[in-house]
């Protein structure tokens, strides 16, 4: 090897440099994206360590998903402006991905919190509870409406959150009216609801409001909720409580963790005060 050839990488040592099998190195070569800066008569071929830097924004712009080809394009007409321009626009993508895996990450973490706490509650018991402040995303009122309505309110209300990434995890709930739960009308529900944490000016919010709460467990069919809600009831008269607000319904347990409906786990919270 000439003594110029020294300050050279063979193609081994500069695939080992770059984490990649000499095999990458020759496709990339033979597609004229990035070829050695020296090739001798004898076949050797070797890379100076300049064309590390031009590695490393091919593999960087790959992993922002763009093709070899682009990658060549961009490579055979650059300018330092284009450069420029190239990677401010793969840098607010990569934000915006970024973005994404973080409301992805959040609504895991939400969904791993939720189903940790169900699994620490007595299912059997009725308790008052002091409860936060929450802010709720609601549906248009689908208070008696049809089943034709129902379905079309509720997916404007799903594709809305969905469109607006308000939904990080936390399921659907149902509001009922106080007059509504008074006659017995449990599933005549006023609002669905989905809790978030961002809010948006234009966006209609629901404020559930930070108090007291009878909170019940129903597990199993909805069929019998009636007399999970009557439970309640009793459970209001014996402690001298009445009713305030909307009552809140949503699952804590439901076929994302359980295998049968018979498992299922509704949390109902009524919203009261002290007589």
């Amino acid at each position: 090897m000439s003594q110029k050839l020294h300050k050279y990488f063979t193609t081994g040592e500069f695939a080992k440099l770059c984490h990649v099998k000499k095999q990458t190195l020759f496709h990339y070569d033979e597609i004229g994206l990035l070829s050695p800066e020296i090739k001798t008569d004898n076949g050797y071929r070797y890379y100076s360590y300049h064309q590390f830097d031009v590695f490393s924004v091919i593999q960087l712009l790959k992993e922002v998903d763009m093709s070899l080809q682009e990658i060549k394009r961009f490579l055979e007409d650059k300018t330092p402006l284009e450069l420029i321009e190239l990677l401010k626009k793969q840098s607010q993508e990569i934000e915006s991905k970024m973005r994404n895996l973080n409301r992805i990450q959040k609504t895991i973490q939400t969904k791993i919190d939720l189903t940790e706490r169900a699994l620490t509650i007595d299912y059997s018991q009725i308790t008052l509870q002091e409860r936060r402040e929450e802010q709720l995303f609601l549906s248009r009122s689908i208070l008696g409406c049809s089943d034709k309505e129902f379905l079309n309110l509720v997916s404007t209300f799903i594709e809305f959150a969905d469109d607006h990434q308000l939904n990080l995890g936390y399921p659907i709930g149902a509001m009922v009216s106080k007059e509504q739960v008074e006659q017995g009308d449990y599933e005549n529900y006023s609002y669905l609801y989905i809790k978030t944490e961002e809010k948006f000016e234009e966006i209609p919010y629901h404020v559930k409001p930070k108090g007291l709460y009878v909170v019940a467990y129903h597990k199993g069919s909805e069929d019998l909720i009636d007399q999970t809600f009557e439970k309640m009831f009793d459970y209001i008269r014996r402690n001298q409580l009445k009713l305030t607000n909307y009552t809140y319904e949503e699952y804590i347990l439901d076929e994302i963790s359980v295998s049968s409906k018979d498992e299922y786990v509704t949390e109902i919270m009524m919203n009261v005060e002290r007589l």
